[in-house]
Parts: structure tokens; C-alpha cells; sequence
């Protein structure tokens, strides 16, 4: 802990200056512990708006302790995981302002640094039940004291998520909602739902999937499970070993910045209902009509404005992409190409879209699509950049082939529809020649009604 002389309110209107505040943080742990073990020992800081740099350590048998905590509130408990190293997330400050700024909540951080921060593994997951034994004691007091289960929220990272679950479950699922930010797969893939997350663990359960080969859980958890880029690597994440420990961590933790990145509102990152990551890319699954009439639901902090539907609906996967930075948002446009050619033709299309100076491409090749004569091929295309005003498009048709002749690829139509902006008009462009391998730029039109 440490102190800050800071500017503090004594009123609703009266600052008082140079209070000694006391402000408690996150263990800080290093290695050494980490090698030697450390004993379960669980702290709660609470965090408000009107408190978000400074937390307050609360009580676990008296709550009328601290002037800040108002059970009137909504309250979010913000959960890390494994700890090897012994060091706090760096994640935590960051999140905490977000959420308090979000909403005005309160934000209570579950430090059991000392019980995760342990080279051996085991012993961490076998404190993730003490630990939520302990939490789920404190919530019961929290309702004593006329706290609402449905007011809590509970945010677990990693083996976060799983301590989430079993809090939920020792309160029979009446807490509000869980957001499951991956769930840790190592010693949890395989067990039954009572010892891992699940979706009875509370009102609402939203889950995100950012390292399913390696650190995180494959199969879905909530009534929402958000599967990011295929739920697996993640772009700008190391893909060798000779990265160190970013290899083994980066794909894992994306999941916590891209939760962080929905508070934000930087922009929205829609996520659509698939049965695999590969329809979605394929263009199979962009409809949401399940979902009518509502758009397809956001990923992140904000899903729960579906959760009425996504109960209706039961379990629900969801896919999206991302760029490599923050704020991370792909801009989807549908694209949908008739041919002329008598042959059908396979290939990769790369397109890229103008306005101005400013240039944006999205190369569509996760696998090669088909193009048969008069036959519609729609394909996604995501961009990293989205422009109101194109003023030009190009395209570049590829069969892949190093060897062998080079063919042209004859197109009738041309459509181009962005997916989420559902107010701009269709660009089209009618009647070009593709010869493969060299780009070809035109300035699109709005999309005529015709038939093939």
C-alpha cells in the first residue's frame, strides 16, 4: 500500500486539500515466491468513479467498514488468473477505469496473487475453489446487506473465469452474469460442469475464446461464446518459440485487451452466429436472422443488451476477425461476383478500396472460391479501415498457380455491400476482365436491379 496527497471531495461541493489517502493495490509478487509456493490469501479492493485511481481493501466480515462501497451500486468483480511469475496483470488499472467510467459501479478486484502466483500449476487450479469459497462467502454477506445477485458481475480471466463458475454455482446461478475472458483448458477440458465454467453458473454467460490450442478452452461454456479470429492465433501474436514469453502468453491474454477495447466504444466489433469459424470467412453466415429483428449482437461488455434472445436461443458460437492493434475492428463488406466464363474458374480475389490518398485491402484468400458461369459467388471481405466515401475500386483475380497458363475471369457483376452500415447504398460495377494476376481499378456505381 501507499499514499497519495491528493485533492479529495469532504462534500458534495467541498474539496478538502493535502488528506492522506491510503490506497491498497494488487500483491506484487516476484519469481522467488512463484519458485518457493505461495498460501492462499485472498484481498478485495474496491474501486468506484469517484475513487478508480485509489483502492480501498475491504473487510471480509464487515462491510459498514468502508464509506465507499454502496450495495445500491451495480457490482463488478474483476478476477485474474494464473500467476507464474508472481507479477500483478498488467491489464488490472487499465480495466478498472474503463468499467468504472462505463457505468457507475462498483469495481472490486479479487487479489489471490498469493495462491495463483506458483510455478506449479496444480496447486494454483486447486486454489481456484478455496478461492471462490471465499468469494462466494463474501457475495452471501454482500446480499445480507441488501445487495442483489442480479446487480454482480463477475469478470474471470483464464483460471478467473473457471473461480467464476464456481462461485456462481455455490449461489445456484442467481448472480447476474459471468463473462469468461478464455477460460484456462489445462486440467478443465474434459470435466464435467460442475467443475469448470458453465452456463448454469449464472443468469448470463458470455465467454471469449482467444487460445484454444494451447492455454484456453476449445468448446463453448455460455449462452454466447465469442470465438475470436477462429478462437486460436491471434494476428500480431509471435508464431515461434524464439519470442519468448510473449509466445506463449500473447494469444492468451488478447481476449482481456479485446474486452477492454469493447468499453472503449471505439468501435464495434459485430460478431455473427456460425458453426465454424470457416463458414463465417466462407460468407455463410452473415444474416443474423435468427436474431430478427435485432442486428447481430456486439462482442464485449455490452452483449448483455442481447441476452434476451441469446437465452431464447440457447447456446449460441459466434465468429469475428480482428486487426493485430487496438481498438482491433474489421470492417465486413459481402461481396457477391457473376461470371460469364463457360469454364469454371477457382481462385483467390485481393480488393482494395480508394478514398482519396487512403487505401484499405482485404485479400480473400483462406481458400480458393469457385466461379461458375452465371452463378452468384459471394465472398467476405474484410477491411482494416472503413471509408464513407469510396471513390475507387480495384481487383486482382489469382489461381495461385505458379506454373501453367494464366487465365482471365470475365465478370457480369460486381457487388460490393458493407455488412455493418446497413444505410449506405451497394456499389457495383458491370462487365470487366480479370486477367489473372494483374490488378484492375474503376470507379464503382450505385447497384442497379438486375437479374442472372
Amino acid at each position: 500500500m501507499f499514499h497519495w496527497w491528493i485533492l479529495v471531495f469532504c462534500g458534495t461541493f467541498v474539496f478538502c486539500e493535502g488528506k492522506d489517502i491510503q490506497c491498497d493495490t494488487i500483491t506484487d509478487l516476484d519469481f522467488h515466491d512463484s519458485f518457493i509456493g505461495t498460501k492462499l490469501h485472498v484481498r478485495l479492493l474496491l474501486y468506484t468513479k469517484e475513487t478508480q485511481l485509489c483502492g480501498e481493501e475491504l473487510s471480509h466480515t464487515n462491510i459498514s467498514h468502508s464509506k465507499s462501497f454502496d450495495l445500491s451500486r451495480n457490482t463488478t468483480f474483476l478476477i485474474h488468473g494464473y500467476r507464474p511469475t508472481g507479477a500483478p496483470p498488467v491489464w488490472v488499472n487499465k480495466t478498472v477505469e474503463l468499467l468504472v467510467n462505463s457505468d457507475n459501479m462498483n469495481v472490486i478486484v479479487v487479489d489471490w496473487n498469493r495462491g495463483a502466483a506458483n510455478l506449479n500449476y496444480f496447486t494454483a487450479v486447486t486454489n481456484t475453489k478455496k478461492a471462490a469459497e471465499n468469494l462466494t462467502e463474501f457475495v452471501k454477506l454482500m446480499k445480507e446487506n441488501g445487495a442483489s445477485l442480479s446487480s454482480i458481475h463477475m469478470i474471470g480471466v483464464s483460471l478467473g473465469a473457471h473461480l467464476s463458475g464456481f462461485v456462481g454455482s455455490m449461489l445456484n446461478g442467481k448472480i447476474g452474469r459471468i463473462t469468461g475472458l478464455d477460460p484456462a483448458g489445462p486440467l478443465f477440458t474434459g470435466k464435467p460442469p460442475e467443475e469448470r465454467l458453465d452456463s448454469s453458473d449464472a443468469e448470463f454467460v458470455d465467454v471469449l475464446h482467444t487460445d484454444m490450442d494451447a492455454l484456453g478452452f476449445r468448446l463453448p461454456l455460455g449462452h454466447i461464446d465469442f470465438y475470436a479470429n477462429g478462437g486460436a492465433d491471434q494476428p500480431g501474436c509471435p508464431k515461434t518459440i524464439f519470442s519468448g514469453k510473449k509466445y506463449f502468453v500473447c494469444d492468451h491474454q488478447r481476449s482481456v485487451f479485446l474486452f477492454m477495447s469493447s468499453l472503449n466504444k471505439t468501435c464495434g466489433i459485430t460478431a455473427y452466429p456460425c458453426s465454424s469459424y470457416s463458414d463465417f470467412l466462407d460468407g455463410k453466415c452473415l444474416d443474423c436472422k435468427d436474431f430478427h429483428p435485432a442486428p447481430c449482437p456486439l462482442f464485449g461488455y455490452y452483449v448483455n443488451k442481447w441476452k434476451d434472445v441469446l437465452l431464447k436461443l440457447g447456446q449460441t458460437k459466434t465468429y469475428f476477425s480482428t486487426t493485430a492493434k487496438d481498438p482491433f475492428c474489421k470492417h465486413n463488406y459481402l461481396v457477391d461476383i457473376v461470371t460469364w466464363n463457360q469454364n469454371t474458374r477457382w481462385g483467390f480475389v485481393t480488393i482494395k478500396l480508394f478514398s482519396g490518398r487512403n487505401v484499405t485491402e482485404a485479400k480473400i484468400d483462406h481458400k480458393a472460391a469457385k466461379f461458375e458461369q452465371y452463378t452468384e459467388t459471394r465472398l467476405l471481405a474484410q477491411f482494416d479501415e472503413d471509408f464513407e466515401n469510396i471513390q475507387k475500386i480495384s481487383l486482382k483475380f489469382s489461381t495461385g498457380n505458379m506454373i501453367g497458363p494464366r487465365y482471365k475471369l470475365r465478370v457480369i457483376r460486381f457487388k460490393l455491400r458493407p455488412l455493418e452500415k446497413s444505410n449506405r447504398t451497394p456499389l457495383c460495377r458491370y462487365d470487366l476482365i480479370l486477367e489473372e494476376n494483374s490488378e484492375v481499378s474503376f470507379r464503382p456505381i450505385p447497384c442497379q436491379d438486375m437479374q442472372f
